[in-house]
């Protein structure tokens, strides 16, 4: 059942700033806010295949060189 709650002594930033953001998502303001607690409080949901897509591009040798490395730590000493 859905709750109804106040919101008072927003700060003027804050409230223009969700102001902006619920223009530009063609939202209402109450639906903006809604939108950003979801943002923040509900869990993402990933794939178990998109999880495992992201650990193997993580897995991937880098095309830096040690040799790279050093170097640039090298540059600008005396």
């Amino acid at each position: 059942m859905p709750m109804t709650i106040t919101l008072k002594n927003i700060p003027d930033g804050i409230y223009a700033q969700l102001r902006q953001s619920a223009d530009r998502h063609h939202r209402s303001l109450n639906s903006e806010v809604i939108a950003c607690l979801e943002r923040v409080l509900l869990p993402v949901a990933i794939e178990p295949e998109e999880r495992l897509a992201r650990i193997q591009r993580l897995r991937q040798p880098s095309a830096i060189k040690a040799s790279s490395i050093d170097k640039a730590k090298r540059t600008g000493r005396p």
